[in-house]
């Protein structure tokens, strides 16, 4: 992976760490927790932004690894991590905020690209 990509993955890891970040205040400040919909929602909303900021994180550690790794292996996973940050969190976000119920059938499909991505890491 050349510098170039690098730094796109960076810029990448960083967006989605800030997206995370922001998530997860909104769920620790924003909520009205009296309610039993509010405390459902924040645990959403945390769930989510753990994953993303986990991810986020791994997309980071194999654009600094990139010159180590497998280049095609490397941007699989990335590309995994990324689609798992964008399925699995988004459709928990979605759900806390009253997105269509429907939308939760979408999250395994985001678990399953985060452990896919990191079987291509591993390999």
């Amino acid at each position: 992976m050349g510098n170039a990509g690098a730094k796109g993955w960076i810029v990448v890891a960083a967006l989605s760490a800030a997206t995370a970040i922001a998530v997860g205040a909104f769920a620790a400040h924003g909520l009205d927790l009296g309610t039993e919909a509010g405390r459902k929602a924040r645990d959403w909303l945390q769930t989510g932004s753990q994953y993303e900021m986990i991810h986020a994180l791994a997309i980071l550690a194999v654009a600094a690894l990139s010159a180590k790794l497998n280049g095609k292996l490397a941007i699989t996973a990335q590309v995994l991590f990324l689609l798992g940050s964008i399925l699995f969190p988004g459709a928990l976000y979605s759900l806390a905020f009253n997105g269509p119920r429907w939308f939760g059938a979408v999250a395994p499909i985001g678990g399953l690209a985060f452990i896919a991505g990191w079987i291509a890491l591993a390999l």
